[in-house]
């Protein structure tokens, strides 16, 4: 066979968990746990689902396939590197696990994915955190079996291989990216989000939108540099498969997005939740951009912003909002590159929308109408942020390299300056 040198990717990744989908899925976590042989398990979840019971049936289930479980309930929402180093504390004094579940939103599921990775292998958080806030250093070999257990329809986090959290020193939010985090099974029980507020279905809803439309308009793979198989990361660009799970994503948010915030019946839930896995498949190797590298300076440096919905023993900015608030600017700003792409996540997400004269405004326009019909706040202004923040929040977006180099049109730091300055409101 021909060697020929190659200076363009050719070469792009897809990966994805298994998947259990549908009503009462959450009642089989013992039988699919049992499938591993493992007899220790540790459930990781917050003390909002601990309390709701879920976690603890899901423990009664496993035992009647004589697995042990203990359940962690110190989950922090909007898990940060102390409430992480915290968890898998923990995790490590309390013994030798063979499994993890996590119950509840990204913040769970993500924690239970820094457990897994770090009382598997040796090493500290700051090892394996993304460059340049980290060392980015890749798990040394396989890890534990981890059943992720949704219970919001937002982050996609049972089918990534990326946690996320705050770097409280920095005001800052990273993560780590690497396919051994991926979950090793998905089950996803529509009937875990019936209880949700309408504010959280909003916000974890606008999480899904971010990271289908994020991902659809990311750079293609092809367009990057070739790279050593020891170096081809998990974002590697807009794909083929990673687009058809996108297109799916935004079809169902176009049916059932805002009747699932104002209604809440279980079809819609159902389809949210088909919707957060199925972007979670599409950016989860496609990579995300503008909006949520802005996204983590906003959470980061949050003020005195307490959200509707969520826990208001401190401030903060729900993942799911902050990523959306600078949404409609980062879109105008990246449309020239693929201006075909923007159009169809518009067309895909709200068939009905009036045509805009200025082609570059009919993706804004969807967001912009979408977020006031749900509740979200109006740009950065609306969670505590004025102009003059601008500058401070800047260099946190500028850290997320990883998320930047994914956008078809690269942003310097004053163009992030502009997107961030242009969202202080959004209508």
């Amino acid at each position: 066979m021909t060697s020929i040198e190659l200076r363009e990717e050719t070469i792009f990744t897809w990966g994805a968990p298994p998947l259990k989908f549908g009503a009462g899925a959450a009642d089989e976590i013992g039988f699919e746990m049992s499938q591993y042989g493992v007899r220790r398990v540790l459930i990781v979840t917050d003390p909002g689902i601990n309390a709701i019971g879920a976690p603890q049936r899901i423990a009664d289930n496993l035992k009647r396939y004589d697995i042990d479980s203990e359940i962690f309930d110190g989950v922090h929402v909007e898990p940060t590197d102390d409430s992480m180093n915290k968890a898998v504390e923990y995790a490590r004094v309390q013994g030798e696990w063979d499994g993890f579940v996590a119950v509840g939103g990204g913040s769970a599921i993500d924690t239970a994915k820094a457990i897994n990775l770090l009382t598997s292998h040796p090493g500290e958080l700051m090892d394996y955190i993304n460059k340049p806030i980290g060392a980015a250093k890749a798990p040394p070999g396989q890890l534990k079996p981890l059943i992720a257990v949704p219970t919001t329809a937002g982050t996609g986090s049972e089918s990534t291989a990326m946690c996320v959290l705050d770097i409280l020193s920095m005001k800052v939010k990273t993560g780590i990216s690497h396919w051994r985090l991926r979950p090793t099974l998905a089950v996803i029980d529509p009937l875990l989000t019936m209880s949700l507020p309408a504010e959280v279905s909003a916000a974890s809803g606008m999480d899904i939108v971010c990271h289908a439309v994020e991902s659809y308009t990311a750079r293609y793979y092809t367009s990057f540099d070739r790279k050593k198989p020891e170096e081809r990361v998990t974002y590697c660009g807009s794909n083929p498969v990673s687009d058809l799970w996108c297109e799916k994503a935004m079809g169902l948010i176009a049916t059932s997005f805002r009747a699932s915030v104002h209604e809440g019946a279980l079809e819609d839930r159902s389809n949210m939740m088909m919707a957060a896995t199925f972007a979670g498949m599409g950016f989860g190797n496609s990579g995300v951009h503008i909006p949520h590298a802005n996204a983590y300076p906003i959470a980061g440096m949050v003020k005195d912003y307490r959200p509707a919905g969520y826990p208001q023993d401190e401030p903060m900015v729900p993942h799911g909002q902050s990523v959306s608030l600078t949404a409609p600017e980062a879109f105008r700003f990246s449309f020239e590159s693929a201006p075909e792409r923007h159009l169809a996540a518009a067309r895909m997400m709200d068939p009905d929308a009036e045509k805009h004269s200025d082609p570059s405004e009919q993706l804004p326009s969807v967001l912009i109408r979408l977020m006031r019909d749900i509740g979200i706040p109006n740009g950065i202004g609306g969670v505590g942020y004025t102009e003059a923040d601008v500058p401070d929040l800047v260099p946190g977006t500028m850290k997320q390299a990883r998320l930047l180099a994914t956008c078809p049109k690269t942003p310097t730091e004053d163009d992030i300056a502009d997107i961030l300055t242009k969202s202080v409101e959004n209508w």
